[in-house]
C-alpha cells in the first residue's frame, strides 16, 4: 500500500519549502568569488592611484634621458615604469617632488609620431601592446557593489517570504502522527480485562482488511468510535493496540494539537488531518482527549467565532458532511463525555460507544498477568489475592504497583518481588509514601485505639468486608488504616449494607469517645466518606422513610453545559432542610450503633489496641485471634457460672 507521508506527522510538501544544503553552500562560494574579484578590482585601482600623469612632452624627455624601463601602448594612451624616480622639470609636476613616483601614463598625441618607435627601441624599452579594455575594468569596479547589495536584498527577501510560507504550512498542518504496521508492537494480546471494547474495535479492523466480507450483506462501516471511560482505564492502549493490528494507516494526533492562538487554524488542521486520511483510505483518524474541542457548542466567551467551535464544526462536517465518504473511520476518547456536544455522539459520526470502565477482580487479574510477565515474582505471590485486595484499581494504578513493587525490591537488593513488596507498594499507593515523624506514646494509644473501633465494629457485621490488614504506621495524610478486602465484587448494596458502612466508618470516633472522653481531629476523613455515603443515601438512592422514594438533584451541572442544560437544585429549601436533617440523623444513629458495639466488646477493644501498639501491623489472622480469645473467656465464663 502507498503511504505518501514519509515520517510520523511530516511529508515532502513540508521539505520541498527549505532550501537544501547544497544550494546554500554554492551560495556561499559563489559570494565569496564575488569578494575576491572585488577585492582584486580595489586593490588594482589602488595601484592606479601610484601612477602619476604625466604630458606627452614630459615622457620624450625622460626616454631621451634613457630613464624609460618599459611601456604599454593601448589605442589612445601608453602606460609605464621608469627606470628611477626623478624630478621633473614641468612646472605643472611640482606636487611629484614630494613623492617618488616609478609608474606612468601619458596620452598619446592624435597624429602618428614616427620617430618614437625608433627612440624606444635604441633605448632598449619593452614594448607591450594592448587592446585597451580599462573600461571595462572600471565598469566593474562601480557596478559589482550594487549587483553585490541588490543580490543580498533579493536573497533576503526570498528567504522572508519563504520562511514565512514555511510558517502557515506548519500552522495549517494537523501535525498528526502516522504509524504503520512495524513502527507499533503493542497488539490486543497485551490488553487484558477489556474483552468487550476489544471486540468492538476488532470488528473496526476487520472491516478494513476485508470490506467485501461485509458490504456483500449491505453493511457500512462505522463512522467513528467514541471510547469512554475514567483515567488510566486502558483508551490509549486499545487505541496503540488496533494501530499494531490495523494494516491501514494510523493517525494519531490530541484534541489540543488542533487549537493555537490564530483563529481558523485548528479548522484548516481538522481538513488537513482528513485529507491526508481520505488519500490513503482506508484508513483510522484516532484523537485523544476529543473533550478538549468537542464540548458543548454556545458556551465559549467569544460565541460563534470561538476557535474551539470553529475547529469542532470542521470535524463535524468531514464526518458526516455532503462531501464524499471514504473509508476513514474515526477513534476518539475521552474522560468526559458528559460535556460532549450532542451534534458529536450523534448516529452517523459517532456510531459505536465503547465504556471502558475499572475493572472487575477477574480483569485484574488478567492485567496483573500481563504487567509480570517480565517481572521476577516469588513462587508465593498471590496474584490472586492481589487482585482481590485492589477493588478500584484501573489498569494505570495496576501497572504502576508492580513497577512501585519491583522498585522497592531492587533497593533492598532482592533477587525476587515477593508479597511483601507488592503490599508495601499497595499501601504506597492508596496512602502515599511512609512518613519519617515519630508518633508520641500518647498519639500512638489514641491511633491505636481509633483503628482498633473501626477493626471491632467491622468484624461484628457478619455482612461487612473482611478486615485484611490493620496498621498505625503514618502514610501520606493518614496516621493508620484499616484495610477491608471484599470477597466479591459488588455492583449492587442492600440499605442494610449501607448502614452498616456508616457504623464502620464512625467506629474510630466512638472508640475515642469511651476511652478518652473526647475526640480527636483523626477522624476527619471518616467523617467525610460517612457524610458522602449517608448524602447519597438520602438524596440518589431514596433511603429515608421520611422523604420516600425520591431522587435529589444537588449541583451535579457543569460549567461548560451551559445554563439551559445544567441541572440545578429541583427542591425547596424546605425540602433542602429535611435532607439535611435525615443525613444528621442517619449518622448520629450510625454513631450510637459503633459506640454500643464496642462497650459490649470493651475487652476485645483494648486486645487490639495494646498488640497494634506493639506491632503497628496486624494481618487477618491475627484479628481474629485476638477477638476469639474475648469469645473463649466468655464461653468460659458462662460454663462456670
Amino acid at each position: 500500500m502507498k503511504i505518501e507521508d514519509d515520517e510520523w506527522g511530516g511529508s515532502d510538501e513540508n521539505k520541498s519549502n527549505q532550501p537544501s544544503r547544497g544550494a546554500i553552500w554554492r551560495l556561499v562560494l559563489l559570494l565569496f568569488l564575488l569578494m575576491v574579484v572585488f577585492y582584486e578590482l580595489l586593490f588594482y585601482s589602488s595601484r592606479q592611484k601610484d601612477r602619476i600623469k604625466i604630458p606627452y612632452s614630459t615622457f620624450k624627455e625622460e626616454l631621451a634621458r634613457g630613464n624609460i624601463k618599459e611601456i604599454v601602448t593601448y589605442e589612445k594612451s601608453i602606460k609605464g615604469e621608469f627606470l628611477q624616480t626623478t624630478f621633473f622639470s614641468d612646472p605643472s609636476l611640482q606636487e611629484a617632488k614630494e613623492k617618488d613616483y616609478l609608474y606612468f601614463s601619458t596620452r598619446a598625441p592624435e597624429f602618428y609620431d614616427e620617430a618614437l618607435m625608433g627612440e624606444l627601441i635604441n633605448k632598449k624599452v619593452v614594448i607591450t601592446a594592448d587592446k585597451g579594455n580599462e573600461w571595462i575594468l572600471s565598469l566593474m569596479i562601480f557596478v559589482l557593489p550594487w549587483v553585490l547589495i541588490l543580490g543580498f536584498f533579493w536573497y533576503t527577501s526570498k528567504k522572508l517570504s519563504s520562511s514565512q510560507n514555511t510558517l502557515f504550512n506548519r500552522f495549517n498542518k494537523s501535525g498528526a502522527q502516522l504509524f504503520q504496521k512495524s513502527k507499533s508492537t503493542t497488539t490486543f494480546d497485551d490488553v487484558a480485562g477489556l474483552n468487550y471494547a476489544k471486540q468492538e474495535l476488532m470488528d473496526i479492523v476487520s472491516y478494513l482488511r476485508e470490506p467485501n466480507r461485509f458490504e456483500r450483506l449491505g453493511g457500512k462501516i462505522p463512522r467513528g468510535v467514541l471510547l469512554m471511560g475514567p483515567p488510566g482505564t486502558g483508551k490509549t492502549l486499545m487505541a496503540r493496540a488496533v494501530a499494531g493490528e490495523a494494516n491501514v494507516p494510523f493517525y494519531s494526533i490530541s484534541g489540543s494539537q488542533f487549537i493555537e492562538m490564530f483563529v481558523g487554524v485548528g479548522a484548516s488542521r481538522v481538513r488537513d488531518l482528513f485529507g491526508r486520511a481520505k488519500k490513503n483510505a482506508p484508513s483510522i483518524i484516532f484523537i485523544d482527549e476529543i473533550d478538549s474541542v468537542g464540548r458543548y457548542r454556545g458556551a465559549g466567551i467569544g460565541g460563534g467565532q470561538d476557535e474551539r467551535e470553529q475547529t469542532l464544526n470542521q470535524i463535524l462536517a468531514e464526518m458526516d458532511g455532503f462531501g464524499e465518504h471514504h473509508s476513514v473511520v474515526v477513534i476518539a476518547a475521552t474522560n468526559r463525555p458528559d460535556v460532549l456536544d450532542p451534534a458529536l455522539i450523534r448516529p452517523g459520526r459517532f456510531d459505536r460507544q465503547v465504556v471502558i470502565e475499572r475493572p472487575s477482580k477477574e480483569g485484574r487479574l488478567q492485567i496483573l498477568k500481563v504487567h509480570t510477565r517480565k517481572v521476577r515474582l516469588a513462587p508465593k505471590v498471590d496474584l490472586e489475592l492481589l487482585a482481590r485486595g485492589t477493588p478500584g484499581f484501573s489498569g494505570a494504578d495496576l501497572e504502576n504497583l508492580i513497577n512501585e513493587a519491583a522498585l522497592d525490591a531492587a533497593r533492598q537488593n532482592k533477587d525476587q518481588v515477593d508479597s511483601q513488596d507488592l503490599e508495601s507498594a499497595k499501601d504506597k499507593i492508596v496512602l502515599g509514601g511512609m512518613r519519617e515523624d515519630l508518633l508520641t506514646e500518647e498519639e500512638k494509644k489514641v491511633v491505636a485505639y481509633h483503628e482498633a473501633g473501626h477493626t471491632l465494629v467491622a468484624n461484628f457485621f457478619p455482612d461487612s468486608d473482611p478486615i485484611h490488614k490493620v496498621t498505625i504506621i503514618p502514610r501520606g495524610h493518614s496516621l493508620g488504616v484499616t484495610e477491608q478486602v471484599p470477597k466479591e465484587e459488588r455492583h449492587n448494596y442492600f440499605q442494610s449494607y449501607l448502614m452498616h458502612r456508616l457504623v464502620i466508618s464512625l467506629g474510630g470516633r466512638a472508640a475515642e469517645r469511651l476511652v478518652f472522653f473526647d475526640v480527636t481531629s483523626g477522624a476527619e476523613n471518616d467523617l467525610k466518606q460517612a457524610t458522602q455515603l449517608a448524602r447519597r443515601m438520602i438524596c440518589n438512592w431514596g433511603m429515608s422513610e421520611r422523604l420516600g422514594p425520591v431522587a435529589f438533584s444537588h449541583g451535579e451541572g457543569h460549567v461548560f453545559l451551559g445554563k439551559e442544560l445544567a441541572q440545578e437544585k429541583d427542591y425547596s429549601e424546605r425540602t433542602a432542610v429535611i435532607i439535611d436533617q435525615e443525613i444528621q440523623a442517619l449518622l448520629h444513629i450510625s454513631l450510637q450503633q459503633a459506640e454500643e458495639i464496642i462497650k459490649r466488646n470493651r475487652d476485645g477493644l483494648d486486645r487490639l489496641a495494646q498488640a497494634l501498639i506493639e506491632k503497628e501491623v496486624l494481618g487477618k489472622l491475627e484479628v481474629e485471634e485476638l477477638l476469639s480469645q474475648g469469645e473463649q473467656m466468655e464461653r468460659k465464663a458462662q460454663v462456670a457460672g
